[in-house]
Order: C-alpha cells, then sequence, then structure tokens
C-alpha cells in the first residue's frame, strides 16, 4: 500500500520520464533553414511554446518592474529576479520535450517568484501568490504532464502542486487545488482517447489483414474446388476411353484413330480449363486468360463424353442458357460435371437421368444413376472430395445440394438460386 503511495510521488520528483510525442498527430514540422546550425527540424508546437515563453517573460518582467516603481522599490539581486522570470517562461519552452523535467522546474524555480512576489508587498501572511503569467505557463505545463504519463503519476503532481500551494497560500488551496485539476484531468482524458484510437488502429490492421488470409484462403479453396472438378472428369474420361478404344478398334485402324482423337480433344479440353483456372494464379506482368468460363451452353459436350465414355446419359433441359447467370451456370455444369465423374469411378456403364429445370426462382440440377453392369474397381483416391466440392458452390451460392443412395443407384440434387440474396 505504501508503495503505491510513494512509487508514483519518486517518479513525478526524481526518475520519471514521460511518454514522447505522439507521431500520428497534425503538428506542422518543416525542415530549419541551413542558418540555424543547431537545428533540423523546426516543430511547429515547440515553436509556439518558444514564441509564447518569450512573450510571458516580458510581460512578467513588465508587470514587476511597474510593481517596484509604483512603491518605490529597488528590485532584488539580479540573479534572483532573473530566476523568478525563468519560472515563467522556462518551464513553457521545455514542457513538450521534457514534460516532467518541465514540471519540475517550474516547482523549483516557484520560491523565487514567491519572493519576489512577497518582497514588493512587504511579505505579508496572506498576500497575491501568483501572476496570471506565472498561472498560464504552469497550466500549461500540467496539461502536457497529464496527457503524457499515467493516472497515478498525475495524481501525484497534482498533490505536490497543492502542497506547494497550502505552504505559500492556505487559503487559496481550495479554488486553486481545482484549477490545477483541470489541465490535469484534461490531459488524461487527451492521453485515454489517444491510446484507445491507437488500439483502434491497430485492430483494424489486424481485421484487414485476417481479412486478406480468408480471402487468400477462399480463392485457394475455390481454385482447388476447379482443379478437382477438371481434372477428375476429364482424368476420368480419357483413362476409361484409354481402356477402351483398343478393345472397341480391335485392330481397326479407323477406329483406333477415331478414338485417339477423341482422347487428345478430350485432353486438349482439360488443358484449355487448367489454364483457365491457374490464369488467376499469374503476376501482374503474366497474361490471364480471358476465354469464358464453361455453362449450361456446354453441358451437351459434358453427356458426349459420358456417352463415349460407356455411360447411357438420358439429357433433360427445360431452362434456356440466357436464363442463367454466368456464377449460377458455372456450378450447375461443375456439379454435373463431378457427378458423371462419379459414375464413370463408381458405376461405369451405368444409365444416367440428368435434367435441369427451372423452378420458379432456382435452377434444379438432377443426376441420378443406376447400377453399373460390371462392379467398379475400389479406390479411395480422392474420395469425398468431389462431393464436398459440390456442397461448397451450392453453399456459395445460398442453395443446397443432397447426395445420397437411392434404390441400386446414387442421385444428386442441387437446387441453385438464380438471384442469390
Amino acid at each position: 500500500m505504501i508503495s503505491a503511495l510513494v512509487r508514483p510521488l519518486t517518479f513525478a520528483l526524481f526518475t520519471g520520464r514521460a511518454d514522447p510525442p505522439p507521431l500520428a498527430t497534425r503538428r506542422v514540422r518543416r525542415p530549419a533553414p541551413r542558418w540555424l546550425v543547431l537545428l533540423t527540424t523546426l516543430d511547429g508546437v515547440r515553436l509556439a511554446d518558444l514564441v509564447l515563453a518569450i512573450f510571458l517573460y516580458g510581460v512578467a518582467s513588465a508587470e514587476l518592474w511597474a510593481r517596484l516603481y509604483q512603491k518605490n522599490l529597488h528590485p532584488p539581486a539580479t540573479p534572483t529576479f532573473q530566476l523568478a522570470m525563468l519560472s515563467v517562461s522556462l518551464p513553457l519552452a521545455m514542457r513538450d520535450r521534457w514534460p516532467m523535467g518541465a514540471w519540475r522546474t517550474a516547482l523549483l524555480t516557484l520560491p523565487a517568484h514567491v519572493f519576489v512576489d512577497r518582497m514588493i508587498d512587504g511579505f505579508p501572511e496572506q498576500g497575491l501568490t501568483y501572476t496570471w503569467p506565472l498561472m498560464v505557463s504552469y497550466l500549461l505545463v500540467l496539461y502536457t504532464v497529464g496527457s503524457r504519463n499515467s493516472e497515478s503519476v498525475s495524481i501525484a503532481v497534482w498533490v505536490v502542486s497543492v502542497a506547494f500551494l497550502a505552504v505559500v497560500n492556505l487559503n487559496a488551496v481550495p479554488i486553486a487545488g481545482a484549477v490545477l485539476a483541470v489541465p490535469l484531468v484534461l490531459g488524461y482524458n487527451v492521453r485515454a482517447r489517444r491510446k484507445t484510437s491507437a488500439r483502434l488502429a491497430r485492430e483494424s490492421q489486424l481485421k484487414v489483414a485476417a481479412e486478406g488470409v480468408q480471402a487468400a484462403l477462399e480463392e485457394r479453396a475455390r481454385i482447388a474446388r476447379e482443379l478437382h472438378d477438371v481434372v477428375a472428369h476429364h482424368m476420368s474420361v480419357i483413362a476409361i476411353q484409354a481402356e477402351a478404344v483398343p478393345l472397341k478398334a480391335a485392330g481397326d485402324a479407323r477406329q483406333l484413330e477415331e478414338g485417339l482423337a477423341t482422347i487428345r480433344s478430350l485432353s486438349l479440353d482439360a488443358i484449355a480449363q487448367l489454364r483457365q483456372v491457374l490464369g488467376v494464379l499469374r503476376d501482374a506482368d503474366g497474361h490471364k486468360e480471358t476465354t469464358p468460363q464453361p455453362g449450361l451452353e456446354r453441358l451437351g459436350e459434358l453427356v458426349a463424353n459420358a456417352r463415349a465414355a460407356g455411360l447411357a446419359v438420358l439429357f433433360r433441359q427445360t431452362s434456356s442458357v440466357e436464363e442463367v447467370p454466368q456464377a449460377v451456370g458455372l456450378s450447375a455444369y461443375r456439379i454435373v460435371q463431378e457427378s458423371l465423374s462419379n459414375v464413370m469411378r463408381h458405376a461405369p456403364g451405368a444409365t444416367v437421368s440428368l435434367e435441369v429445370r427451372r423452378e420458379r426462382d432456382d435452377l434444379v440440377v438432377r443426376v441420378a444413376n443406376g447400377p453399373g453392369p460390371t462392379p467398379a474397381e475400389s479406390s479411395s483416391a480422392g474420395a469425398g472430395h468431389g462431393l464436398v466440392g459440390m456442397r461448397e458452390r451450392a453453399a456459395l451460392l445460398g442453395g443446397t445440394l443432397t447426395a445420397e443412395p437411392v434404390a441400386d443407384g446414387f442421385e444428386v440434387v442441387a437446387t441453385l438460386p438464380l438471384e442469390p440474396a
């Protein structure tokens, strides 16, 4: 308890240093002229303090000389008189660079000012203690101390100032104590607001950084979905075609050539779509792909590829391409693409029913298949990623997707809003 009281007093009177001036302020700073050899920068606040300190020095000197002349008194010793005048000006000139040093200087030079003031009034028991130039200077110093120190230090400075005032003029303590508290409270409020603003700025920077990371993760997830859909579909079709073409050709060079041409066409299409997906990863000097992303207008190609791979696809589309936004068309295309790829892997040769229709404000995509004539080879490569990607595509548009086994087969139904919320 005692240390909690003594520590702020020790900090204020002897060891403490105030916080540096805040950098993010509207202070006017300009390069100093060359003839000012000792200065490199002119600070508007410090220059204003210096001008005000010189002005108050002159006003206080003139006022004391006038009072001495009125009472026909000789000035005190020159060091005492100059020290009394410095108590008005020196702390004010120091307050921005060294707030605590300025306050300590004011505290040490106040006795000289009080001595000169009392000498002029004949050393009354309770006389005029502080002149207005001294009050202006001291209050400005207290404001700087309050704005650059903690609450406990500001309270310690106020206690010492009031204690000194009580020694000089006890009757002035109630009013002067309240007056001395005003600049300290104002300075504390400014410091608290400044710290809050700095904390909010840091939180804003962290929020921007987090949003950037989140955007990068979302973009990576989008690219991963695109790559998975492109690679999974085309590679499945190419693998099936590469296995089926030699068996179907049975030594017929023409059929073998047609089969290889189909494989080549599928490979080129896969390469083109991969180039579209990877185009967003190029730097600012690269050439990004501007080819439109696939949509409902290319469902016929998917169906043809699936039929060439051995699936019996029954295709029915009742929604025109013009009615569907590009994002919805792309998601529908990828969902159909992934669904057909899954059928090729898990039920090769099966009969597939593909339907694309519009229901009010939604686009409904349904892909259902029966069992394949031959069981598929078990493979866990990429298991589950296709269904996750399809659900993510539907969720990004505010839609839904169900994928579940049905009687002797599997069914995927996606509902995609044509006007996303």
